[in-house]
């Protein structure tokens, strides 16, 4: 086998490997699970939600 078909093989799984994440990631199977993890940073902590809103402060 030559170092060119080599390369070239590598580069087709490469891309075919891409193509298989993006199809993955755009799905409409996956839409719900990310929209859940996209709203993860904005969460509180059950145990912070009464000492923000009493104005005490967090000394953990």
């Amino acid at each position: 086998m030559s170092m060119g078909l080599m390369q070239g093989l590598l580069t087709l799984l490469l891309m075919v490997l891409f193509i298989g994440i993006v199809v993955w990631a755009y799905s409409g199977r996956q839409k719900k699970r990310f929209d859940e993890a996209s709203m993860l940073p904005f969460a509180e902590d059950e145990g912070t939600q009464g000492k923000r809103r009493t104005g005490e402060k967090n000394h953990d």
